[in-house]
């Protein structure tokens, strides 16, 4: 049974924000947006009349804030709180210093003004003048500033891992560290009464853990701070002017550090734990860490109680530096040993040892932290820390000191060693958007090389791009100033984007064009920050614009590149700048690389992701145009794959092997795949997609959810960990937040940890769920090796990769699986490539409780029964909650879909049927509620026959006849020397009928208009819509592009009458008034016929039981002849070469 506990029904999302007491849930990102609503609210209820102003530049893990004040900005500004993004980190520092000299303004408007800088950790050093000025400088009494740095401890979204303590140590800027997001808003609190006393300006850590994690808590109570005494020197220690440069400086910065240390001992922000006064060992902690170490103890089975009796106590630093000393030394004085654990470096531990050598009375026995007593390497400082590692640490420290404890045993068992999964075949990576403009912008011509750069283009450096290095933000191809003049001045292509170029990047161009370096920049210009979120960029910005500047500055050649040139004028450009079509960009990288000195590409093309926002919206107009595949004229090739590089062309598993289909679902209607060399395209025109048969109406749902029985779900007697894994950009993180929201109705302690970094563009997404009767009994935000109880699987992929197996416990954890087969960018790099989904089930089966492991396919079935695949993750909810793997009821979850927001009813209904799915034991119920077809495996003979059959059609039954007597041939040899047909057939088989039913023009207009193809559109799509051909038919004269291939031309549907006239011309096909015959791709085709027939009879003469194998891997390397024109004459001239290779090798 679920638990019975009262929901907070009245509870809306904008109580984040506007609730005052009470229960809330937040996002770190939530709550570094609520840090200034509740200071103008204590401010005000102080009789202050002050404002805040927040600025930054977006950066992961911060690199949602600006989208949350974006959000609700009319709350933020009614609140009292001004927002001017930055263009970079260094002017959003500068815009926070100008806040605090608002106080000695005489013709100030308001009391003060309370700062907010944001930025992740290289936006720190790159703001670091500005952020060390204006803390030396100096705070004001009523304002106040927090320096929000986003560390990225373990690299997750950055190119290095990231430690600003030790920048703002540099600066003289105390540093506060919050455990978690409960301890944003209290650590603030005091971070701001800390800058208003002291001058000083004040350090906020958010780590990825704590930023990108969300949290239900209790708010908490206004503190009443204690103003210590504190003489302050002559001019104070705010800011002031004049302060003219000069030693003062820095004198003010030891005043005002003796006043940090004053506050911090009057208004403690560090404490004991439990303040056990005769603990003879200690643990010193600090912000997240501290709680991995409070359930590493938990681990170990050691409690509040159990340390009393052991004689251990906790030491949680608030303020990490300048660490204030009078609370330490306290905590230290006695202990016989005192464990100092931090993640990255030591910075607390080093001021401890400064401060043992001033007060050696008050020092311990002993200290250890990043080494022990004999200088070994103890608590690592280049990876991130976990509870299982610190168990293991404590305990063999704790068993040190007390040998009676038999600790270290229990830490290596505490949980069972994890054994991920690693599974052969595709992974999944992050990539390219569906219609992402970076699919065709980022391309090189053949020769060339090109430089990534920071945004996400740079995941070209991991597809077939020749696209490699990675410099800071804002030094793209300055590196290259110096390097190319150590090889030859070679030329080389830099990726900018229009964000980069606008926050500094622009600074790097300046410098190539001085240095007179043989480089073209591309410059991206795609109207959103994709990478965090889909941002604008900070500023007025256009090409035009770019286009003057960078010509003013002195490049050789500007030329713009659009898939809409005809939006550009020339009036509006500088002279000589050319405009271009997208589809010459080859040619036009091809001169401009032979340009002497720094040329600039602008590519502009709309961010795909952008216009599905700006389309939901009705900002952008949808076009009713739809790209579709016919499979029977589709090769399989993989063309399409290569000229689009979107994850939209998908695989298809045909009788006749592997396809390639549009999921007009993710489609985002670039149409790039449509320059594929190959006729199956077709444009439906003037349509709308059919969203209907849900195949059920609610009536028939509604019955199905009554008859179904209450799970039974986990009692949360202890914590309960729930790992969501999916692809990002699906809307996998929803099935978290909507998990713990539903917790925080119910009043309960939970925490997701979204760990996505690039996988908002098709990566892999962990969300690591946990769960408690409190938040007190929550601890750490991420999910231990070895310790899911359940597994909510909406990737497969992700699902066995080792990141996610490694928390999967053999034998206890619980899952339901989406077994659906999504694309990943090794599909379309590879257009053979295997997610092998049986070998990676079967792998998670051994790895969790097979017994209760459930899957559907909640994509087909989401399809099918809510017209979108777009529910399946919340269909897979609902299974994993019929399950009895969510500890929640029904009602909250049912009011956490509502407050979401997105199509609710429709959620609720995908909620529903993931319900029925689980418990309907006959699944083909349901597949058949929701008329899924369902395939049947052949037999030879059927195979054969099928093949037959389809060549009859072809061309006649003699041609048929021809192949089947050809297979028996084979089949019979096969059986004679080996006992029975086996691999050789079968390659024969599907060999032959592929050489046999070459498609020429007879057969490609047959395959349109004699199967069905134009009645399934009219089963697919509503309106009065037309079907246009995309085709380059070798009697129509046709445009060669940069490659020499004929290029594309679009038929309308005048074409569909000219297609089955030719379609009843096939018997022309291979006779002298064949007019289609001479050409040399038909010559190519007929000879492979003779060619593999004389093939097949030569494995069959030297055929064996032991070279069987070898034999029909030979006969099946005519399956990898696909295609049309150039591509299949390339593809046929390599298979040639590889059979004529193999067989030389072999004993044929």
């Amino acid at each position: 049974m679920t638990d019975q506990t009262p929901i907070l029904r009245d509870y809306e999302l904008l109580d984040r924000y506007t609730r005052t007491q009470g229960r809330v849930f937040l996002t770190g990102t939530q709550a570094i947006v609520r840090i200034a609503l509740d200071q103008a609210r204590r401010d005000r209820r102080a009789g202050l009349n002050t404002r805040g102003f927040i600025s930054g530049y977006r950066g992961s893990p911060v690199g949602g804030i600006d989208l949350e004040v974006t959000k609700n900005r009319k709350l933020v500004t009614e609140a009292g709180v001004d927002f001017v993004p930055a263009v970079n980190e260094e002017l959003g520092a500068t815009q926070i210093i100008g806040t605090q000299q608002v106080e000695t303004d005489p013709d100030r408007t308001v009391d003060g003004v309370f700062g907010l800088w944001y930025g992740k950790g290289p936006g720190v050093d790159r703001a670091g003048d500005a952020l060390k000025h204006g803390n030396a400088y100096g705070s004001s009494p009523h304002g106040g500033v927090l320096v929000v740095a986003g560390d990225d401890h373990g690299c997750v979204s950055s190119s290095m891992s990231h430690q600003s303590d030790v920048a703002f140590m540099s600066f003289f800027m105390p540093t506060i560290n919050p455990a978690n997001v409960a301890e944003f808003l209290t650590f603030a609190e005091w971070g701001y009464a800390l800058s208003r006393f002291s001058g000083m300006w004040v350090g906020f850590k958010a780590i990825s853990e704590t930023v990108e994690s969300g949290m239900s808590f209790e708010l908490p109570e206004d503190r009443a701070f204690v103003l210590p005494e504190f003489e302050a020197p002559e001019g104070g220690l705010h800011y002031r002017w004049p302060d003219l440069p000069g030693p003062q400086i820095e004198a003010r910065l030891e005043h005002k550090k003796a006043a940090v240390l004053a506050f911090a001992c009057a208004n403690p922000i560090d404490r004991t734990e439990w303040g056990y006064r005769n603990a003879r060992f200690g643990i010193v902690t600090t912000g997240k860490s501290h709680l991995d170490v409070l359930e590493a103890l938990r681990l170990l089975g050691i409690d509040k109680a159990r340390a009393s009796e052991i004689g251990i106590d906790l030491y949680k630093v608030g303020m990490v530096w300048p660490l204030e000393h009078e609370g330490a030394l306290a905590f230290a004085q006695g202990k016989q040993e005192l464990l100092v654990v931090e993640e990255k470096r030591g910075i607390i531990e080093s001021q401890l040892k400064e401060y043992f050598y001033d007060y050696p009375g008050r020092k311990p026995e002993r200290m250890v932290g990043k080494r022990d007593e004999n200088g070994d390497r103890l608590i690592p400082w280049t990876q991130e820390l976990g509870a299982v590692m610190l168990a293991r640490h404590i305990a063999d420290r704790l068993e040190r000191n007390f040998p009676e404890l038999d600790l270290v045993a229990r830490a290596a068992n505490v949980v069972p060693a994890s054994a991920p999964i690693n599974v052969p075949g595709a992974t999944r990576t992050p990539y390219f958007c569906s219609g992402c403009p970076h699919n065709t912008s980022t391309k090189v011509p053949e020769g060339s090389q090109a430089l990534a750069g920071i945004g996400c283009h740079f995941m070209a450096s991991w597809m077939n791009r020749n696209t490699t290095s990675l410099i800071q933000m804002g030094g793209e191809g300055v590196n290259w100033v110096s390097r190319s003049k150590y090889n030859g001045k070679r030329h080389v292509f830099q990726n900018l984007g229009d964000g980069t170029y606008y926050h500094s990047g622009s600074l790097a161009l300046r410098q190539a064009i001085a240095a007179g370096t043989n480089i073209t920049y591309k410059i991206l210009f795609n109207d959103a920050v994709a990478m965090t979120g889909g941002q604008d960029v900070d500023g007025p910005i256009s090409v035009p614009a770019i286009a003057q500047s960078v010509a003013a500055e002195g490049a050789k050649k500007v030329v713009i590149v659009s898939d809409k040139p005809e939006a550009f004028r020339k009036s509006d450009l500088p002279a000589g700048v050319e405009i271009e079509h997208r589809r010459e960009l080859d040619r036009v990288q091809r001169e401009l690389r032979e340009i002497p000195g720094t040329t600039v590409l602008i590519y502009q093309q709309t961010c795909a992701t952008e216009k599905r926002r700006l389309r939901k919206r009705g900002k952008m107009e949808d076009p009713k145009k739809f790209a579709v595949i016919n499979p029977l004229v589709c090769e399989g090739c993989g063309d399409c794959s290569v000229e689009s590089n979107c994850l939209s062309v998908e695989p298809l598993e045909t009788e006749f092997g592997r396809k390639r289909k549009i999921n007009l679902n993710t489609c985002n209607k670039d149409f790039t795949c449509v320059n594929g060399f190959c006729p199956s395209f077709v444009t439906v025109e003037g349509a709308t997609l059919k969203k209907g048969a849900t195949g059920a109406d609610a009536a028939q749902l509604g019955a199905l959810a009554a008859k179904l029985p209450e799970p039974v779900v986990p009692d949360l007697s202890t914590p309960w960990d729930i790992l969501v894994t999916g692809v990002g950009g699906t809307g996998v993180v929803t099935v978290g937040q909507l998990i713990v929201m539903a917790a925080n109705l119910e009043q309960k302690g939970a925490s997701v940890l979204d760990f996505m970094g690039f996988a908002q563009k098709f990566g892999p997404v962990l969300s690591y769920i946990r769960m408690a009767r409190t938040e007190a009994e929550v601890n750490q935000v991420k999910i231990e090796p070895s310790s899911a109880h359940a597994l909510i699987g909406c990737d497969l992929v992700v699902s066995s990769s080792p990141k996610a197996s490694m928390t999967y416990r053999k034998g206890e954890t619980r899952a339901v699986i989406n077994t659906a087969v999504m694309p990943t960018g090794d599909l379309v790099q590879n257009r053979d490539a295997d997610l092998n989904s049986g070998a990676r089930l079967e792998a998670i089966r051994g790895t969790v409780d097979a017994a209760s492991l459930q899957t559907l396919d909640a994509n087909a079935l989401s399809e099918a029964l809510l017209g979108d695949s777009v529910f399946a993750n919340v269909m897979i909810l609902g299974a994993a909650w019929q399950a009895g793997l969510v500890p929640l009821g029904l009602e909250s979850l049912m009011r956490a879909i509502e407050l979401n927001g997105v199509k609710p009813e429709l959620n609720k209904a995908a909620f529903t049927w993931g319900r029925v799915v689980v418990v309907v034991v006959d699944c083909a119920a349901v597949e058949r509620i929701a008329a899924m077809p369902v395939t049947q495996v052949q037999t030879l003979d059927e195979q054969i026959a099928r093949r037959a059959a389809f060549l009859t059609d072809y061309q006649n039954t003699g041609w048929a006849k021809r192949y089947t007597d050809a297979v028996d041939k084979i089949r019979a040899a096969e059986t004679a020397a080996t006992g029975a047909p086996g691999a050789l057939t079968d390659a024969a088989m599907k060999g032959l009928f592929k050489v046999m039913s070459y498609k020429d023009e007879y057969e490609v207009a047959r395959l349109h208009t004699q199967t069905g193809f134009y009645e399934s559109l009219g089963a697919r799509f509503d309106g009065a819509f037309t079907v246009k051909h995309h085709m380059a038919p070798p009697f129509f004269p046709a445009r060669l592009d940069a490659r020499g291939r004929p290029c594309k031309r679009e038929f309308g549907g005048w074409m569909q009458g000219g297609l089955k006239t030719l379609a009843k011309l096939k018997s022309l096909r291979g006779t002298p008034l064949d007019p289609f015959g001479h050409t040399a791709e038909r010559r190519m085709e007929r000879g492979m016929i003779t060619d593999y027939r004389a093939l097949l009879d030569r494995l069959a003469a030297g055929l064996t039981a032991e070279n069987r194998d070898e034999a029909a891997r030979i006969a099946g390397m005519v399956m990898d002849v696909r295609g049309y024109g150039p591509v299949k004459e390339q593809a046929a001239a390599k298979v040639r070469a590889e059979t004529e290779a193999a067989l030389q090798a072999s004993a044929f």
